[in-house]
């Protein structure tokens, strides 16, 4: 986003939703990186912040987020359980830290890395 969200009485600066998303996204098993790999690089495993390249976040009038995320994954996984994971990790996250609803996640899975 790229202006203040005021919430429950909070303003929340540009990134932070971002961020947020980018935190419970890479917890969830599977997840090899938020973004693209490309994208992010060497500069992205230096930085001791979260990357939020690959997140797109609009609220709608009722104040509900549609929330696109692209990530990579790691081999092996079921990819159907892997972004129902991440929707329910993103969703959750949201609400409990902000207050925010959600009403759509759409997953992009844009790679599959193997396992060093």
């Amino acid at each position: 986003m790229t202006k203040n969200m005021n919430v429950n009485g909070m303003s929340l600066a540009p990134g932070v939703v971002e961020t947020i998303i980018s935190i419970a996204a890479g917890e969830v098993e599977g997840v090899a990186s938020v973004g693209s790999f490309a994208a992010g690089g060497i500069r992205a495993k230096l930085t001791a912040k979260p990357a939020t390249s690959g997140i797109e976040v609009e609220a709608d009038a009722e104040g509900k987020l549609t929330v696109t995320l692209h990530v990579e994954v790691y081999h092996g996984h079921v990819l159907p359980e892997l972004a129902a994971n991440l929707r329910q990790a993103i969703a959750d996250a949201l609400l409990v830290q902000v207050g925010l609803e959600v009403a759509a996640i759409d997953i992009f899975i844009d790679g599959i890395q193997f396992a060093a």
